[in-house]
């Protein structure tokens, strides 16, 4: 069959609801949300083929009217849930490719679902990340903006391609700010205790977790757990995680996040990766340590 645009669309933060609202409330919001989803996509000519969970897989034949539905989507469920609670504050995470699909019994399989599929997984909240087969198929008048996020290897896929990042917002953007960052081979991993805390500062500002209260998100969002007010910092940047007994950073960033560890000259340029923190060190933010003025995170246990 012809190419297609294929959308995944997923709900950062609905574990979160189901804590706060109980499974039955929790099922009805989330029912609400993936409806509302699959309106926006048919009002734009495109097809739901399935929901799963909290998440929904579409389906558009005109590469253009899929873009316009997600960045429709995520300006409408970011502009509304400024006056929702923390606590049910859910966000999309978006991922978009373009390919030859098999429909078979109402379903779709190929390439572009399960690559559309693993940009969700690494998009951060209020994300849309997209192909290069996406953008290609724009037309050159088109209004909306994106930007190269370099060369990825996705999961599951022999061949890397290239990624972009659709820019839905209306704040500024600038290029001056940031550079790409490099992919870099994953560290040696060194063991930490069952139970640990962490404790990162940047200039004056400081906080300790402890290995229960992670995950914790660093960037310029309000609504992220350690802020950094910076303009080259993204608005979700980076999370830490606590998994199997170690902590580790995971880049979900437009450019990418530089880790350097105590008493080592390793640094490690993470993007859409993640790295096991294996000392107490720092971590540069959208932009590498050589940049004097980078806004820079200190972490120890």
């Amino acid at each position: 069959m012809a190419d297609v645009t294929v959308v995944f669309v997923d709900l950062a933060g609905s574990t979160g609801v189901f804590q706060a609202l109980g499974n039955a409330k929790a099922t009805q919001a989330i029912t609400c949300l993936t409806d509302w989803m699959g309106a926006v996509c048919t009002s734009w000519c495109g097809r739901v083929v399935k929901n799963l969970g909290d998440g929904v897989l579409m389906v558009f034949v005109q590469n253009n009217e899929a873009l316009e539905a997600v960045t429709e989507m995520q300006r409408i469920q970011t502009e509304r849930i400024k006056t929702w609670p923390d606590k049910l504050n859910m966000r999309l995470q978006i991922g978009v490719a373009r390919g030859e699909v098999i429909e078979q019994g109402g379903d779709y399989f190929g390439d572009a679902v399960n690559v559309a599929a693993r940009l969700s997984d690494l998009s951060g909240p209020d994300q849309i990340l997209a192909t290069d087969a996406v953008i290609n198929e724009l037309p050159p008048d088109t209004p909306i903006r994106f930007r190269s996020l370099g060369v990825m290897d996705i999961r599951g896929r022999n061949e890397s391609c290239t990624v972009y990042q659709v820019e839905w917002q209306n704040e500024a953007l600038s290029d001056f700010f940031t550079v790409p960052a490099e992919l870099m081979p994953m560290p040696p991993v060194k063991s930490v205790p069952q139970l640990a805390t962490i404790a990162i500062s940047w200039l004056d500002v400081a906080a300790s977790f402890t290995s229960t209260q992670l995950p914790v998100q660093i960037g310029r969002s309000a609504q992220a757990q350690f802020v950094v007010n910076d303009p080259r910092v993204s608005r979700w940047h980076a999370k830490i995680l606590w998994r199997a007994g170690k902590f580790y950073l995971e880049d979900v960033s437009s450019y990418g996040s530089w880790v350097r560890f105590a008493g080592s000259g390793v640094v490690l340029a993470l993007r859409r990766q993640e790295c096991v923190l294996l000392t107490a060190g720092e971590i540069a933010l959208g932009a590498p340590f050589e940049d004097f003025s980078v806004p820079t995170v200190g972490f120890r246990f």
